[in-house]
């Protein structure tokens, strides 16, 4: 088979270059897929614009049964939720074996954070900042899913979120667009690798193009609305990153933006997308979203709802499958033209040759590399690695943490506690949950042999019931100390897991409270997919964990932290609010007329009568089990011109007892634009590993590009003017100089 491809399409590559030797010469991947175009009906290159689920995972309504029938007609260029190199085998055998022109099936499928082996969820692994061990899950859940016969992951997710009644929060980087752009051109490296057509890389898929994260009161699929402005200056560029670093497709968002659904949006698919960033991958819209186009009011019936994608820019049809049964006629319409299917159709096939399928139908559907790749003890012990380094500690007064190893008794409570399916979080692909280990687990295995170990549930996750809390009382009056586990079941987050109140379910707190009563050194560890309101939880603890949903090695990620084998280095991307009413609140947020830092005591100041105007924990906030000092900021000049640069540093201290690491943070504000500006900018990171005593300095560079924005003018462009600049542990430092920008008229 493999020779048979080889030889036929070179042969047409041949001739038709030979025909057309005036023109320009082309990639070698472009004339194949060419050679292949010339060859095809509009039947068949309407067919390659399809993609049609499989039965073997649902993520949605199913709106089409008969796929293999679609298949071996030659009606469908891709499936999704196919997995296993079985499985993907005889769906592929039956395009390469019954079509007329034997063109291989693509096989996407969610691989969102980890494929079998799970990793921390994505917005867990963003507060680790660590970008190699962002980029290497991504390899690593690449290699498994590709022995599983994919080539396609619906990923990353690189929406800026700052409402986490959103529960796709748990998807994505956080509310940083600097950060989330560095984390969306990571994990997409990782997943592509350097070669497409290895057999352990897959094609990265940007979601959701876009504005998802900012759907109006956090709830999902809902209006997004915002100046062109602030799409371009917050939400856009981690797409752009994404797309930079080589993301070879693109997916449509469900919500509208400028009043037309985004799979229609001809501004953001070609206008942007296509002419502005140059983007020549192939873009598919997310699940029925041309359906779902009839229901925001913009198109009568399907046919039009099928044209108004096509025409927008979108190639390739997620389950609708209304570019299956409209397109055809369209075209003899007048209403869609051949050229523009053929675009389309060529964009998927170029990808196709890309992967190596044109040579090798079956390469990724290798049972053997299958047996062998998957969770393997490499793979699992990089998923502990990085579960540890996503956790967060957020309080820890009178260094109730780490705990002992040998405390005689230690009562193990909580919903959370001993739970093995939550463990892995919404959106966790293949991942098997039976196969996770517990926190009660990890914990059995790290303290001393003579801990005497107790546990009780204390409650359910969400039910109403207080049938487990008196054993929970009684065993926790027993024990020198106390794990109190918490959180959120893993589908109370992830797509269509939107809620009213983010607070945990009054059940967990009733037990939270009895258990506060006991005045023993507890540590509450919460598991969770999005920033909740722990406003009850800092004031009843002073030792509290934030663990999220870590994977397959929760357990004994969070123990090797609760007993200090690790110390803790993980630092927020999202801001916990103290209250919902506060929402949304970010650490970039602009200034007032009447901002209350002018005048604390004034009634008619920017402020809440009920609330504080600050954060329970701010953006970048994450403490360690030793202390960091930093030194005031220093400038090398106090003045730059548009040629020159500023080199702004600090020095750092580790003034604890133990080695840890210390996430410094960088940040920007602009103190007159022509337009206005946020009170702070992350515009740089670094992490430092010092030992007690050790110090290093620390130093940043700032370039006039650093300091771009959209204009007044919506020229993206610096202006002259006067900066303040902060280096500190996270978004609330007031360590800071200030520097002037001149700019030559």
């Amino acid at each position: 088979m493999k020779i048979y491809y080889r030889v036929f399409y070179t042969l047409l590559v041949v001739s038709l270059l030979a025909s057309c030797n005036k023109q320009p010469v082309k990639s070698t991947t472009d004339a194949k897929a060419d050679s292949v175009l010339a060859l095809m009906t509009l039947r068949e290159k309407i067919g390659q614009l399809t993609l049609y689920t499989s039965d073997w995972d649902v993520t949605g309504p199913t709106m089409r049964k008969g796929y293999q029938t679609d298949i071996k007609n030659g009606d469908v260029g891709a499936i999704f939720n196919a997995i296993g190199a079985a499985y993907t085998r005889q769906l592929q055998q039956l395009a390469v074996e019954n079509t007329r022109l034997k063109i291989p099936l693509l096989f996407g499928y969610d691989v969102i954070h980890g494929h079998r082996t799970i990793f921390p969820i994505p917005l867990a692994e963003s507060c680790s900042w660590d970008l190699d061990m962002m980029q290497r899950s991504a390899r690593i859940a690449a290699e498994e899913a590709t022995a599983e016969g994919l080539h396609w992951t619906f990923a990353p997710m690189v929406d800026i979120a700052r409402d986490p009644r959103w529960g796709r929060v748990m998807e994505g980087a956080g509310e940083d667009t600097y950060l989330g752009s560095k984390i969306a051109a990571a994990r997409v490296k990782g997943f592509q690798g350097d070669d497409l057509s290895a057999v352990n890389t897959m094609l990265a898929c940007v979601k959701h193009f876009a504005a998802y994260g900012a759907a109006q009161a956090g709830r999902d699929y809902h209006t997004v609305d915002m100046s062109d402005r602030v799409l371009r200056e917050t939400y856009l560029p981690p797409y752009k990153a994404a797309l930079d670093a080589g993301a070879a497709t693109v997916m449509t968002s469900f919500n509208e933006i400028h009043g037309e659904p985004a799979s229609g949006s001809h501004y953001l698919l070609t206008d942007i997308l296509r002419k502005e960033w140059g983007f020549d991958g192939f873009v598919v819209t997310d699940y029925t979203s041309i359906m779902e186009m009839l229901y925001h009011g913009v198109v009568a019936d399907t046919a039009a709802a099928a044209a108004m994608a096509i025409n927008a820019g979108v190639d390739m049809d997620m389950q609708a499958g209304f570019f299956q049964d409209k397109l055809e006629q369209l075209v003899k319409a007048g209403k869609v033209s051949e050229a523009r299917i053929n675009e389309a159709a060529k964009r998927i096939i170029k990808l196709k040759f890309d992967l190596g399928l044109f040579d090798d139908p079956y390469k990724y559907c290798d049972t053997t590399r299958e047996k062998t790749v998957v969770m393997n003890e490499k793979f699992l012990a990089e998923a502990k690695e990085n579960a540890k380094r996503s956790i967060v500690l957020l309080k820890n007064e009178n260094n109730i943490l780490p705990l002992n190893k040998n405390t005689k008794t230690l009562a193990v409570i909580g919903p959370m506690a001993n739970t093995r399916k939550d463990l892995i979080g919404a959106w966790s692909a293949a991942g098997d949950w039976k196969k996770a280990i517990t926190l009660l687990e990890g914990i059995q295995q790290t303290v001393s042999p003579a801990t005497k170990i107790s546990f009780a549930k204390g409650s359910p996750i969400d039910a109403d019931s207080t049938q487990y809390l008196a054993e929970a009382i009684a065993k926790a009056k027993q024990a020198d100390a106390i794990v109190l586990a918490v959180g959120e079941a893993s589908w109370m987050s992830g797509e269509a897991a939107s809620r009213t109140s983010i607070q945990l379910p009054a059940i967990q707190r009733k037990l939270m409270e009895e258990i506060a009563k006991l005045n023993k050194p507890t540590v509450l560890v919460v598991m969770n997919g999005r920033p909740l309101d722990l406003s009850f939880e800092d004031k009843h603890f002073k030792a509290i964990l934030e663990t999220w949903f870590l994977g397959t090695q929760a357990g004994p990620a969070i123990a090797e932290v609760l007993f200090g084998d690790y110390n803790p280095s993980g630092k927020l991307t999202m801001t916990f609010p103290r209250s919902i009413g506060q929402i949304p609140i970010y650490y970039s947020m602009k200034n007032t007329g009447r901002p209350y830092e002018s005048d604390p005591g004034n009634k008619y100041v920017s402020k809440y009568l009920d609330e504080s105007n600050y954060p329970l924990y701010p953006f970048g906030h994450g403490l360690s089990y030793t202390t960091f000092a930093y030194t005031q900021v220093k400038l090398d000049k106090t003045s730059i011109t548009s040629t020159d640069s500023i080199q702004v540093s600090c020095t750092v201290t580790n003034t604890g007892t133990r080695q840890g690491e210390e996430i410094v943070q960088l940040y920007v504000r602009d103190l007159v634009g022509s337009v206005t500006r946020p009170i702070k900018e992350l515009k740089g990171f670094t992490k430092l590993d010092l030992k007690p005593g050790e110090s290093r300095e620390v130093t940043f560079q700032i370039k006039p590009a650093d300091l771009r924005f959209y204009r007044k003018d919506m020229r993206f462009d610096y202006e002259a003017g006067e900066f303040e600049v902060y280096i500190g542990t996270n978004a609330n430092t007031t360590n800071k100089a200030k520097f002037n920008l001149s700019v030559a008229e």
